[in-house]
């Protein structure tokens, strides 16, 4: 029996064959969704904001904590190097976007914060974002939407279970 790839085209998906495991498929198609994804956001936020996708993660971060992060929390959030935070962080203060902030209970640690320009900035891009995913996702019904959500949270479920 030969071994056709379960669809066509050229992404990691292409990778299994009718003969895999459906498990290995379905991670496959997930892997290659995501990639799409994010490969479309990556692409606009840099057409658009002239911003690349860690630094717009980054300030995604700060947002969500308004008394700001340490660059180790950052690291741990964003799950990248410290060497990687420290460098995005530098772009950014030299942008205006965020500042570094001596932290009161170590002296050793920085506090990084958004500016009030970042916060700005930053409400901009994420409303562009929240519209391209929306559109990204625009070909399902909100039904299927719906189902995959539900899927995709069993799935979370098991996995996180398995972990322990």
């Amino acid at each position: 029996m030969s071994k056709t790839p379960a669809v066509s085209g050229s992404d990691t998906e292409t990778r299994a064959t009718s003969d895999d495991h459906q498990a290995l498929r379905l991670w496959l198609r997930m892997l290659a969704c995501t990639n799409l994804v994010e490969g479309q956001v990556r692409s606009r936020l840099r057409q658009k904001f002239d911003i690349t996708l860690p630094r717009f993660d980054l300030m995604a971060q700060l947002e969500r904590v308004p008394g700001g992060l340490k660059m180790g929390e950052l690291s741990k959030r964003m799950m990248v190097t410290g060497g990687n935070v420290t460098g995005i962080t530098d772009q950014l203060v030299a942008e205006g976007l965020v500042v570094r902030e001596d932290n009161p209970t170590d002296r050793r640690a920085y506090i990084v914060k958004l500016t009030p320009e970042g916060h700005r900035v930053f409400k901009k891009m994420a409303g562009a974002h929240r519209e391209w995913v929306v559109e990204l996702f625009g070909g399902m019904s909100e039904r299927q939407r719906a189902n995959l959500h539900e899927l995709l949270a069993v799935l979370k479920q098991q996995l996180a279970k398995a972990k322990k």
